[in-house]
C-alpha cells in the first residue's frame, strides 16, 4: 500500500557541480512511496550523481533532497535509512553468503538468534536457500547479485538504491533478473530506485522513469509515456528507436514546420501503389537499405522530396531472401497520425 501524500524522495533545485562541471543542474523530482523508479540515461548524464546525493555519498551544491518528509541534504549515510547496491556487489570474498547478508544485522548487534532467521528469509526470498555456507566465489554472477541484493534488504530501509546492479551480467540472465528484480521490489513493498543507462531495463521493471542529459531530466512519465509520447527530440531517441523529421520536411507531411517523431513500428510499409486508409499520412518513397534480423526486418526508406525514415516490420511470412530483394523498391509509407509525437529541441 503506497502513501501518496508523502514522496519516498523529493528533490528541490537540486544541483551538484564539480568545479565548472554541472553534473546535476536545479533537478526537481517526486518519487513516489512503493514505486520501482529508474532513472534513465547515457553516461555522464546525472543519474548516478543524484543516486549517490541521495545516499549521501555526494552532498548537494544547492537545493534540498527530502527522505520521507525529513531533509537529509547533510546528514551522513548512516543516518539515511537507505541502502545501496553496487555494479560489483561488494561481497566480503572471506565470509560466506549468510554471513555477508547478516553483516548489517551483526553490527547493530542484533541477536544471533534473530540474524539467522532474518537471513533464512533473505535467502528464500532471492530463491538461494541452502547457499549460506557458500563463498561468494562458488556462485554465479547472478547469484552473488542475489545476496548482494539480500543483505542490503536485510536491514528493511525505506528505499532501496540500486547502481546498474545487472551490468555485468550477459544479456539472457540480464533479462532473467529484470523480472526476478521486480518481483522482489512488489513483494517486500519498499520504494526501489535504480540507476541504468539500458533503456529496456528501464522500460521492462519501471512504474515510472526519470530520463536524464546532461545533467538535466528531459522527461519523467510511466514506460508508455516516455516510448509514446517523448517529450524532446533527445528523449525519442534515446529511448529506442525513433524517426525525427522536421522543417519543410515536416511541413510537408504534416502542414508544420515543428518537429515530430515517428516510432518504426507504427509505420506501415505497402506497395507504392496501395491504397491510403482512411485519414492516414501517406508518403511515397524508394527502400534504400534493407537489415534482416531474423524475428523483424529493418528498413531505410527514403522519403519523396528529401528525409529518410527507419521501418521495422515482423517477419510473418518473409525470408531473408524475400526482404533483402526489396532494396530499391518504390513503396508507400503509412501512419495514424495519433502516432506523432511533436518534440521540441
Amino acid at each position: 500500500m503506497t502513501n501518496d501524500s508523502i514522496p519516498a524522495i523529493r528533490f528541490e533545485q537540486v544541483s551538484r557541480h564539480f568545479g565548472e562541471v554541472k553534473a546535476v543542474d536545479q533537478a526537481d523530482l517526486d518519487i513516489r512511496d512503493g514505486e520501482f523508479f529508474s532513472m534513465l540515461g547515457p553516461s555522464g548524464s546525472g543519474k548516478t550523481t543524484c543516486l549517490r546525493m541521495i545516499a549521501g555519498f555526494d552532498r548537494p551544491t544547492s537545493g534540498k533532497i527530502v527522505l520521507y518528509g525529513q531533509d537529509v541534504s547533510d546528514l551522513p549515510p548512516f543516518e539515511r535509512d537507505v541502502n545501496t547496491v553496487f555494479q560489483d556487489y561488494a561481497l566480503f570474498p572471506h565470509m560466506n553468503v549468510g554471513d555477508n547478508i547478516a553483516y548489517g544485522l551483526m553490527i547493530r548487534n542484533v541477536p544471533k538468534s534473530e540474524r539467522i532467521k532474518r537471513t533464512d528469509e533473505m535467502l528464500e526470498l532471492v530463491q538461494l536457500s541452502g547457499f549460506s555456507g557458500r563463498k561468494p566465489s562458488q556462485l554465479s554472477g547472478g547469484q552473488r547479485q542475489r545476496v548482494a541484493l539480500a543483505r542490503a534488504l536485510i536491514n528493511n530501509p525505506k528505499v532501496l538504491l540500486l547502481d546498474e546492479p545487472l551490468g555485468a551480467l550477459d544479456l539472457k540472465l540480464r533479462q532473467q533478473m529484470q523480472v526476478e528484480l521486480k518481483a522482489i521490489q512488489e513483494r517486500v513493498g519498499i520504494t526501489f530506485i535504480f540507476v541504468t543507462h539500458d533503456q529496456e531495463e528501464a522500460l521492462t521493471m519501471s512504474d515510472r522513469i526519470a530520463v536524464f542529459s546532461q545533467g538535466r531530466i528531459e522527461q519523467v512519465g510511466t514506460p508508455a509515456d516516455v516510448y509514446e509520447k517523448p517529450a524532446s527530440a533527445f528523449v525519442a531517441g534515446f529511448v529506442g528507436t525513433s524517426n525525427l523529421l522536421g522543417g519543410s520536411i515536416a511541413k510537408r507531411i504534416t502542414g508544420s514546420e515543428q518537429t515530430f517523431s515517428i516510432r518504426p513500428e507504427k509505420i506501415h510499409l505497402d506497395l507504392a501503389d496501395a491504397a491510403v486508409g482512411p485519414g492516414m499520412i501517406a508518403v511515397g518513397g524508394t527502400i534504400k537499405d534493407v537489415v534482416y534480423l531474423g524475428l523483424f526486418t529493418r528498413y531505410m526508406v527514403e522519403i519523396e522530396g528529401g528525409g529518410s525514415l527507419v521501418v521495422v516490420q515482423q517477419n510473418l511470412k518473409s525470408t531473408s531472401m524475400d526482404v533483402l530483394s526489396a532494396r530499391g523498391q518504390r513503396v508507400q509509407l503509412q501512419w495514424a497520425p495519433e502516432h506523432i509525437s511533436r518534440v521540441g529541441a
